[in-house]
């Protein structure tokens, strides 16, 4: 049986289709006994609105596009839920999507949102795209980038000072006593890893009798830190860091399983200090619980979100660079020497 329209909902009714638009739409200009009328033909028919058409017609939707370098990170989770909470204020979901670190997945979702009208479009891209963001734009979808800077301040961003943020971790471990340290991180190409590592890069030029070793992995996820832990405790002892600073706390936990499976031949904190980033909830409950540099994750969605809107309400908005700056949660994973 086919579903019934709108048309369907006013022969039943006794009233115009416009009648019936007025009832959905602005029930105040329609008598009180015209809109009973009107719902109980509805409640009849089963008739479901559209209003997915009537957002399309309207130029725009009331959803708002997310993209995430990876949805399994807790990082992103909690940035998704800080943006969901606001945009439901607003009136509008979030569509969720996962580039997975790949470009033709990051590009594929982009297609989507601009497909769909989105209300705007919220990003933490994988490589450059300005060019893409740039169409949207003219689409009449704004965009904010989420986690990232935008390097000429073309478009709107909400940030963490990723470079004061690598230099926290390790001033960290070297106020411990540490003197060789290892950064572990990948890919290259993502922004976040390039700025902690130059953090780290000056933290450890600022420290005569330091040396910082870089490991680079795949990706940002525990198992490509259990691959570094690995080949890092395999080494001899005087070939080992004393010290890892590692991109993000899952790949600090990958490499904490690693160097604790290795028969209690690298400890952590005694052998090797160990500090990750994102302070994501499971760092707290590791069982050695990890020190990492904090984002205020939920935060940054909501400030996006509140952005976005301003920007979807006033194409003349000038873009705003908001950076919020790291906090060093010390834990018994970076310990200092006894």
């Amino acid at each position: 049986m086919a579903a019934a329209s709108v048309r369907d909902v006013a022969l039943k009714a006794g009233v115009s289709v416009g009648t019936v638009s007025n009832v959905l739409n602005r029930p105040a200009k329609v008598t009180a006994e015209t809109v009973a009328r009107v719902h109980a033909a509805i409640d009849e028919l089963g008739f479901i609105r559209n209003d997915a058409a009537r957002q399309l017609r309207a130029g725009h939707s009331k959803t708002v596009g997310l993209v995430v370098l990876d949805v399994r990170n807790p990082f992103f989770t909690d940035v998704a839920r800080g943006a969901e909470d606001k945009a439901a204020d607003a009136g509008l979901t979030v569509i969720l999507g996962n580039s997975d670190e790949n470009t033709d997945r990051e590009s594929a979702y982009l297609d989507l949102f601009e497909e769909q009208r989105v209300h705007g479009v919220l990003i933490s891209p994988f490589g450059d795209i300005t060019g893409r963001l740039e169409r949207l734009r003219q689409r009449g979808i704004p965009a904010v980038l989420v986690d990232r800077s935008s390097g000429d301040a073309s478009f709107s961003s909400v940030s963490v000072d990723d470079l004061a943020g690598g230099r926290l971790a390790v001033e960290h471990l070297i106020a411990q006593g540490r003197k060789r340290i290892a950064f572990i991180g990948g890919p290259m190409q993502i922004r976040q890893v390039q700025d902690r590592l130059a953090g780290a890069r000056l933290a450890v030029d600022a420290h005569e009798g330091t040396a910082l070793e870089v490991v680079v992995v795949e990706a940002l996820s525990v198992l490509a830190g259990r691959a570094a832990g690995i080949e890092i405790a395999e080494r001899a002892p005087h070939d080992r860091p004393d010290a890892i600073f590692a991109a993000n706390d899952l790949v600090a936990m990958g490499v904490l399983q690693a160097l604790m499976m290795q028969g209690g031949d690298v400890r952590v904190p005694d052998d090797v200090s160990l500090i990750g980033y994102d302070d994501i909830d499971f760092a707290s409950a590791a069982v050695v619980p990890l020190s990492s540099i904090r984002q205020p994750s939920a935060l940054i969605g909501q400030t996006a979100v509140e952005i976005l809107l301003e920007e979807a309400a006033d194409a003349t908005t000038p873009p705003r660079q908001v950076v919020f700056e790291p906090e060093l949660v010390v834990r018994d994973s970076s310990r200092g020497l006894a």
